[in-house]
């Protein structure tokens, strides 16, 4: 294993995280290496379902298309008790990596790190052997025992459920719809069911004691006889297992040039589906700041802000996760009768209806107070943007009103940041400045200075006087 010369970054871990972070650099054009223990990837499914935000980033990162051809579309989420409906509410990467010209070293396990001068020294190991992988940066993608957070001594501070849970995929017959996910509280504890196919789901409990290695079909048949709609049977297990849940997060998720993400950085109940989708997004917050310090345009203030804007975004979702888990499971009959007479108001008012759709399917998540952030820091995305081509390193500014008004107000805006800005007209009413993660950067109402102290480059001021607020205004930034 002989080291090449230095890699723009070293991943550890080729999970999901892990393979999107190494896709996204290749994408981006940075050099990387991508290390895995397991000497392939695992053939069972344990992250299931994917968000629409989630979706949106894998359409702008260029990898949308086959999720898309083999997903099972879920338009809706129905809370099922004593076969009494309380509610419902509706919505409406190994390979790609190869063909870009990167792979996973399998077999490969991460040992330590330290920084360098001019970067980090990774020690790993492979049949036996060592060798040092020298990376200008270095990011843990390896799952909820982390090595990598270990080593930067980050508290992975949380709790562990009491309650044992029992996972098993099973082909089912077609007795419920295959477009809708269903959450079951019951006095017995609560089962999720999450549809893979018209015949195919993933069912999810809590069990008080374990039988047998792995879960049988004959309790999964029991449990789903107890506590799931009436008439759906399992009629084989593609397979189970038992396991334990815990809710724990870093509140710090970077040291120097060091970072966590995914499970590494943070793990939670599986109700609600949100942890690939949180690990996911935590790649795609990271991987345009490392791509803009790689290029020498960023400075540890844009580094930093990963930690400061992902950290709310993850406590947010354990609360949430931990909140359906606590509700779900009450055992107590006041709480469950409270659950079972609140839902079902609940889920009829429509502010309420909003609500759970933005915090689960991740469209509501907004970056405001950030350091690196004016305005509302919410999501943005358009046609424009989709397939890996329409976004990379690049800032967009939108300024309506036609092309040449449009070059014209923004001029001197482009040539101060030629190297990372990008001006487009748009059909909305007020400019607004678009990062490279797609989430607002600036939005109206403009300060009258725009702080770009993350900015580094030589010759370039750090902060502009606002011009830009029509389509005939003139761009003229000076230092504030």
């Amino acid at each position: 294993m002989n080291s090449p010369t230095q890699v723009d970054v070293f991943i550890a871990g080729a999970g999901p995280v892990g393979l999107f972070l190494a896709n996204e650099c290749a994408r981006r054009g940075m050099s990387f290496r991508i290390v895995e223990t397991n000497a392939t990837q695992s053939t069972h499914s344990k992250a299931l379902a994917i968000f629409p935000r989630t979706f949106e980033v894998l359409d702008m990162a260029g990898v949308a298309e086959p999720f898309s051809k083999a997903a099972n579309r879920v338009t809706g989420v129905t809370l099922v008790s004593h076969q009494r409906t309380l509610g419902r509410i509706e919505f409406k990467p190994v390979e790609h990596l190869r063909s870009a010209g990167g792979d996973v070293e399998y077999e490969t396990t991460f040992v330590s790190a330290r920084e360098a001068e001019a970067g980090v020294e990774a020690t790993v190991v492979r049949g036996g052997s060592s060798a040092v992988v020298a990376a200008k940066y270095l990011v843990g993608c390896d799952g909820a025992h982390s090595a990598v957070r270990h080593l930067l001594d980050l508290p992975f501070e949380g709790a562990e459920y009491a309650e044992q849970y029992i996972l098993a995929d099973a082909m089912t017959n077609d007795a419920l719809p295959s477009d809708e996910l269903q959450l079951c509280p019951s006095e017995l504890g609560p089962l999720a069911i999450f549809p893979m196919s018209a015949t195919r789901r993933r069912v999810v409990a809590t069990i008080d004691e374990p039988q047998g290695e792995a879960p049988s079909l004959d309790l999964v048949n029991a449990l789903l006889a107890q506590r799931a709609p009436e008439g759906l049977k399992a009629e084989s297990l593609v397979w189970s297992t038992y396991f334990r849940i815990h809710h724990r997060c870093v509140s710090q998720m970077s040291v120097g040039r060091m970072f966590i993400a995914g499970d590494a950085a943070h793990i939670h109940s599986p109700f609600g589906g949100q942890g690939m989708n949180t690990g996911l997004q935590d790649a795609w917050n990271l991987a345009w700041k490392l791509d803009l310090a790689v290029r020498g345009f960023a400075n540890d203030a844009l580094l930093s802000s990963y930690s400061q804007e992902r950290y709310p975004i993850v406590k947010g979702v354990i609360e949430t996760t931990h909140f359906l888990t606590t509700a779900l499971g009450a055992r107590n009959p006041l709480a469950q009768g409270i659950r079972d007479t609140v839902i079902p108001v609940a889920t009829h008012i429509p502010q309420v209806q909003h609500a759970f759709i933005e915090r689960l399917s991740g469209l509501g998540n907004s970056y405001k107070g950030s350091p690196v952030v004016e305005g509302t820091g919410r999501r943005y995305f358009d046609e424009s943007l989709r397939g890996g081509r329409g976004i990379g390193h690049r800032f967009i500014l939108l300024i309506p009103g036609d092309a040449a008004a449009t070059l014209a107000a923004a001029s001197d805006l482009v040539e101060r940041f030629v190297d990372v800005l990008d001006v487009r007209p748009y059909s909305g009413r007020s400019p607004l400045l678009i990062r490279p993660d797609v989430q607002l950067s600036y939005s109206p109402p403009f300060p009258e200075c725009l702080d770009f102290s993350w900015w580094s480059s030589t010759g370039s001021t750090t902060s502009v006087t606002r011009s830009v607020s029509t389509p005939t205004a003139q761009a003229t930034p000076t230092e504030c």
